[in-house]
């Protein structure tokens, strides 16, 4: 009897979901089975987190059920992984073991405010969709003096990310009519304010933030947080409310199966896999090195690309057909103005002699771009 080979995917975010409906598309429950592990629910476009913030949307109204896989014959379980075995190509996880015939690891990147201290006593987390309402109301109720916006740990997640934020806050700041009250001081442990999109880009993103009065500091690499100052290596600063992007880093479970060392992430090549038979690794708990300098951003739209790309590789293996292929590196995210536009930075990270970056100027054509970016994701994932 022929015995259907089993995929199974750690994490249901873009890589994790991108994967399995490219593979579904192609491939019936007859010629392989799917399940998609993860300890959560749901999935949520990133930038929604943003969105949240401002007050223009919900958490529930940003989410879409992962057990709506189901209906697309992909199997869903809601479990912690607990251990990957490579040599016995199972993983074990809180009820029992599942075996597999091909691995897909998807499982991003996890933020780590731990590794600051008094972080956590002192400050909010930009990132954590627990924290968002909260972040919203002390925004809402600030009347006065200095919001800071922290990156305190390099790579991470969503780079245009936190001087999108810096923007969108600014925007409540002027609805209250307490912006000229209040100071918006971002800093960042990099030299420039988006060094995996280069010199130029960099500085034209520092020209919008600039416009909107946001004053950037480069070069502050972050010891500890104290009572309403951040303690930097080379100096401090005094804040309101702080908003932290904490460094990321790997799930534990990666460390201890030995698919990255400590405070890393899995090394991959551009058809993701990894030194494992039949086990790839896409999206942010990867590094795809481009060349001495640079790897692949970790963002939604390069975890989407690298997953379609195992999901081909895995079809012409099942099929017996000899073709690879190989992830292109191209992508794109959008930066919202606070002004009801947003310009999209396009990426080409394979491009020769080096890779290229576009900055698009900002209009309400793009910002409309962005919301059809979400909707199409969680209609056709889920």
């Amino acid at each position: 009897m022929y015995n259907i080979p089993h995929l199974l995917i750690l994490g249901g975010g873009f890589g994790g979901l991108a994967a399995a409906n490219e593979i579904r598309k192609n491939l019936p429950a007859s010629q392989i089975k799917i399940t998609v592990v993860d300890k959560k629910d749901w999935f949520m476009v990133g930038f929604a987190k943003l969105w949240i913030i401002n007050g223009t949307r919900t958490f529930e109204n940003s989410i879409g059920s992962l057990n709506e896989l189901r209906k697309k014959e992909i199997n869903f379980i809601k479990e912690e992984i607990t251990k990957i075995n490579l040599h016995n190509k199972n993983i074990e996880i809180g009820n029992g073991i599942l075996s597999y015939d091909f691995l897909i690891i998807a499982m991003g990147a996890v933020l780590a405010p731990e590794k600051i201290p008094w972080l956590s006593e002192n400050g909010m987390n930009l990132y954590d969709h627990n924290q968002l309402t909260e972040i919203h109301n002390k925004i809402k109720k600030i009347k006065s003096g200095k919001i800071a916006i922290s990156i305190m740990g390099m790579p991470y997640k969503c780079p245009p990310a936190p001087f999108e934020a810096s923007l969108l806050i600014d925007s409540m700041l002027r609805q209250e009519e307490v912006r000229n009250s209040i100071e918006i001081h971002l800093y960042s442990p990099a030299p420039i304010t988006l060094p995996v999109a280069g010199i130029e880009i960099s500085q034209q993103i520092l020209n919008l933030i600039n416009s909107e009065n946001i004053i950037f500091h480069d070069s502050c690499k972050i010891k500890s947080v104290e009572k309403n100052k951040l303690i930097f290596q080379n100096g401090e600063a005094e804040f309101d409310l702080l908003l932290a992007i904490p460094p990321h880093i790997a799930p534990k479970v990666i460390y201890e199966s030995g698919l990255a060392k400590e405070g890393g992430f899995i090394l991959i090549d551009r058809e993701c896999k990894t030194p494992f038979e039949d086990v790839y690794a896409v999206g942010d708990v990867t590094t795809l090195a481009v060349n001495e300098t640079a790897s692949v951003p970790k963002a939604g739209i390069f975890a989407e690309g690298e997953a379609i790309t195992v999901a081909q590789n895995i079809i012409s293996k099942i099929e017996s057909k000899n073709e690879f292929s190989l992830f292109d590196g191209k992508g794109g995210c959008f930066i919202e103005s606070g002004r009801n536009t947003a310009s999209l930075i396009e990426v080409d990270m394979f491009s020769e002699p080096k890779p290229s970056t576009n900055l698009t100027e900002s209009t309400a054509k793009h910002l409309d771009e962005k919301l059809q970016f979400e909707k199409e994701r969680l209609t056709k994932w889920l």
